[in-house]
């Protein structure tokens, strides 16, 4: 498991693991059931606090990525992948939500936006 902090980044440390971890996760980098480094091993190849890894693993298994087990450390979790469909159906609808609305006040049309939407769609292909 590779994780690269930037201190540059004006995302909070433990944000930035979680997200990376994440993101390894669903693309299934991470198996389930792997274990994942323990908070204070982590913290130690990071070079940060252990409450930072702490708060990290929190939020993960808070958001069903990974579990613990007291005595034995923290596992990936088995993905539902209706589930993560839906979380990121939701996080693509808020940003879309934005767009429009910054469309909408420099008056940009709605085939504007559409023909936007067609080309950047293209470019990540």
């Amino acid at each position: 498991m590779q994780i690269i902090i930037s201190n540059h980044s004006n995302e909070p440390i433990y944000e930035q693991i979680y997200s990376q971890i994440k993101k390894q996760i669903l693309m299934n980098e991470l198996q389930p059931g792997q274990a994942l480094p323990s908070m204070r091993q982590l913290a130690k190849e990071l070079d940060i606090s252990v409450i930072t890894t702490k708060r990290a693993y929190e939020e993960l298994e808070r958001n069903g990525f990974i579990y613990s087990v007291v005595g034995k450390g923290s596992f990936v979790s088995e993905q539902n992948n209706e589930m993560i469909k839906e979380r990121k159906m939701k996080v693509i609808e808020e940003q879309l939500l934005a767009a429009v609305q910054n469309s909408k006040e420099i008056g940009l049309s709605l085939s504007e936006c559409l023909e936007l939407l067609a080309l950047l769609y293209k470019e990540e292909a």
